[in-house]
């Protein structure tokens, strides 16, 4: 390992206990696939992630996934998940996923949003939609004509818009969120207020993990950590701006494996 990089974890691994460790998971655990529901994380990872839990103060997967559907990818239940982009949570060892109160008034309106869009046409189109509860996902990654697919996702955005809810765009998909604060980096303060953590290290690939960098940044500047590492995980189509203002940069769900070994043995 570069000395740099063992420099950068040592307020981690010199006190473990007031450590936080926060993870996104596709394209940062898991290798990005074409269908979101076959995305698989590596058995080594997931074993690592159970000893880091055992031994870190927080261990906390932060995905746009809902918190259940993190969990089970994952597939380890002694850390805890905030899901759907800090909409949920589901604590270490909980068996009940905590919606967000704000979040939940609109649940019903968001998946009626969905169920009136030209499900036909998406069809046509292989456009993939996914409920995450609160919040409606639609994927293009993989259409036949992914232009075509794209601009019959940009009429949906249009549409969702002028209906009063909010819109978030990742990599090939499209978010149809509720009109209220959600973030990663809300989930990360709310998981550090309150808790006797001092440092916090947040890992991710993609625009949204950007919130979780901010969020470091700002509980840094108010005295809450006294030390914060961003973990860019470099790709093909993730942007750049995940390199450009990470502290450490590693190449893929690979590179990110080795950082968690790390962590577990020193």
């Amino acid at each position: 390992m570069l000395e740099s990089t063992t420099d950068a974890l040592r307020p981690f691994t010199g006190d473990p206990g007031r450590a936080a460790i926060f993870l996104d998971v596709d394209g940062t655990l898991a290798p990005i696939v074409e269908r979101a529901e076959d995305a698989r994380v590596p058995r080594e990872t997931a074993a690592l992630l159970g000893r880091l839990g055992r031994r870190y103060g927080c261990v906390a997967c932060v995905s746009g996934r809902p918190a259940a559907e993190a969990r089970r990818l994952v597939g380890v239940g002694s850390i805890t998940y905030a899901g759907s982009h800090g909409a949920d949570l589901l604590e270490a060892g909980a068996h009940e996923v905590r919606l967000a109160p704000a979040v939940a008034s609109w649940a019903g309106r968001v998946r009626r949003f969905a169920a009136g869009r030209e499900r036909a046409e998406l069809q046509r189109l292989r456009v993939r939609v996914e409920d995450k509860g609160a919040i409606v996902a639609f994927h293009w990654r993989g259409a036949p004509d992914e232009e075509a697919a794209r601009r019959g996702v940009e009429e949906i955005a249009v549409a969702a818009e002028e209906g009063g809810f909010a819109t978030h765009w990742g990599r090939k998909v499209l978010e149809v969120r509720p009109p209220v604060p959600i973030g990663k980096g809300q989930a990360v303060r709310a998981l550090v207020k309150g808790s006797d953590l001092r440092a916090a290290l947040f890992g991710g690939d993609d625009a949204t993990d950007l919130d979780g960098f901010g969020a470091l940044d700002e509980l840094e500047a108010e005295g809450v950590l006294e030390a914060t590492l961003r973990v860019g995980i470099r790709s093909s189509e993730g942007p750049a701006e995940i390199v450009e203002r990470a502290d450490l940069v590693v190449d893929g769900p690979a590179g990110f494996a080795e950082l968690l070994a790390a962590l577990a043995r020193a």
